[in-house]
Parts: C-alpha cells; structure tokens; sequence
C-alpha cells in the first residue's frame, strides 16, 4: 500500500461542495452482550472463521466474520486484543477480507479481527422502532468474542463509510469502549447541510422508509443530534483518533465515487474543527482528489495502523 498522500493545495470553493452536495444523494443511491451461545463457525480458511450470533438487539441472528491470531490454537491461556472492523453501505461483513489483505496483514500479530454485520444499509446504529445495530456490534459481539474467542478488554475500531460512521459514533457515545478509532471516509457530522439527504438516499436505496433511521431530521433534530458523532465529540477524549477524508475534486473515470467524497469533505473538516477547539487530539490526513472507494481507503488504513497497533497493544 502506498505511502500518505499529500494533502490538497487549495481548499474546495462554495460552488462546488453545494453542487457536490446536491448530487450526493443520487451518488448514494448507487452504493459507493450475546444472548444465546454463537452457532457452529463456518471455517473458511486456517485463521477465519464465520459466526452466527443470536442478536437479541436484531431480533435475530447476524454474522460476524472472525480472523483469529496464527498462534491461537496453540496457546489457549492467552487472550487477545480486537480489532474491529466495520464494513460501508450496502456491502456487508466480508467486505474487508474481500476488498483488502486484511487476513495476510494481520498474519503473525498477535490480535482478533472481527467483522461484525451492520444490515444491508451499513449504518450501525439504533434504527427508530428497529433493529438496534449498536447494541449489537458495542455489546453483544465483544461478550461472544469474551466468552467464547478469549478476547481481552482491549479494542479498537475503524470503517470505511457509514462503516467510518460507526466506528466515530460507538465510541463517542460509549466512552472507554475503545481504545482508538479510525474513519476513512466517514459520515463525522450527520446534520452538516446536504448529509442528511445522503442518509435518507442511502437508507431509500434498501426501500426503507427515510424516517425509519431516526426520524426527521427537522422535527427529530434532538435524535438526530444523539447519534452524531460531531455533537457527542467530548466522548471521545483519551481516545487515539486517526480521520482521513478526500476532497473528490479531480479525477477521472466514474464521477459518482468523487462526487459523494466532495459531499463528505465539508462535514470531516468541522468534525476535525470541534475536536480541535475540544483540545481533544486527533491525526487528520485531508487529501486532494480521491473518491469514495477501496482505492483509497486502503492505503488510509495503512497509515493509521501505527495508531491502531500503539492502541492494542501489538506490534507495528
């Protein structure tokens, strides 16, 4: 994977982030504690695993896709740290082990990596009257991995997307959960002017109604403002943060992926603001171009992983 990018030049003008943002919506569109022991693991290589737990937050089961450590069968008194992983829209959990070399990069250190489900919108949250993905991926997957996988307490967090979403808002809004979170193109500020439309294109895309995500963003402000990794910030001190964001602008091929990363880029940059007028300390990597796709988020996972490794404990 290639070495940090260097960061733009010039920032984006007004024009362009209001065209991006408008546009956004129809870029959506086109995707860019457990309760009851886990079934049997479906074993898929010599160190992964798919398991399926019972989700009493779902009200069903949900997979979790699971790389074990090279020296797991070997040592059966160690516990380990995890490292979860969370997947972006309408993609699911194997979308890492699909898109990356995440099982041969991790191949030799000494950690869990979990891959937990977030439904097929990918936004891991608790759904207004449905399922509660939150609960889900903060408690009952790490009680599973505890109880049954000898994980420790240590964990940390990083997606790509809604997935980046997720892994800003779990640990905003659970304190301590984490010990360090990375978004790679993430969804940092849910009410930025033009996001919310990208959540209701996004969730309209599974022909879900808009409102079954947490109401109205007008009328439900207050719920919208909950689950906002932006507004919830302070949760995040003492916690290793890594958020990276391109601009979008540039680039040639298929538009859609740059249009929505330009959408995105307004919401990271005054996420990364309120954290810095916190004082809550944060290493951003705000690049030129880009697009809102694998392409780009590998090489970003790359460069935050000596923050992630620092955090549980591993080596570099």
């Amino acid at each position: 994977m290639s070495d940090l990018p260097q960061k733009p030049a010039a920032g984006v003008s007004r024009r362009t982030v209001a065209r991006a943002t408008a546009a956004a919506g129809l870029a959506a569109l086109f995707g860019a504690a457990a309760t009851a022991p886990a079934r049997a693991a479906t074993r898929l290589g010599p160190r992964t695993r798919d398991v399926s737990v019972p989700s009493a937050a779902l009200g069903r089961s949900a997979p979790v896709r699971l790389i074990l450590p090279s020296d797991f069968a070997t040592r059966p008194d160690k516990k380990y740290p995890v490292l979860y992983l969370l997947h972006g829209a309408h993609d699911d959990y194997t979308s890492w082990t699909r898109e990356t070399d995440i099982e041969a990069f991790t191949a030799g250190r000494d950690l869990i990596v979990a891959m937990p489900d977030a439904g097929p919108t990918g936004i891991p949250s608790v759904w207004r009257g449905g399922p509660d993905y939150e609960t889900f991926q903060v408690k009952e997957v790490p009680a599973l991995l505890a109880r049954d996988y000898r994980a420790s307490g240590v964990r940390a967090v990083a997606g790509v997307s809604t997935g980046g979403y997720g892994a800003m808002a779990h640990a905003a809004r659970h304190p301590g959960a984490f010990t360090a979170v990375a978004s790679y193109s993430g969804i940092l500020d849910t009410t930025a002017p033009g996001v919310p439309a990208i959540m209701d294109a996004i969730v309209a895309r599974e022909n879900l109604p808009a409102a079954s995500l947490w109401g109205n963003p007008v009328f439900n402000l207050l719920t919208w403002r909950d689950f906002n990794p932006r507004a919830r910030a302070t949760g995040l001190r003492g916690t290793a943060l890594y958020v990276s964001q391109g601009s979008g602008v540039g680039g040639g091929g298929d538009p859609l992926p740059g249009i929505l990363e330009s959408a995105l880029w307004p919401s990271a940059q005054g996420f990364a603001r309120t954290l810095a007028l916190m004082g809550v300390p944060a290493t951003t990597h705000f690049y030129g171009g880009g697009g809102h796709d694998w392409a780009h988020w590998k090489p970003e996972f790359t460069a935050s992983w000596p923050i992630l490794a620092r955090a549980l404990g591993v080596p570099e």
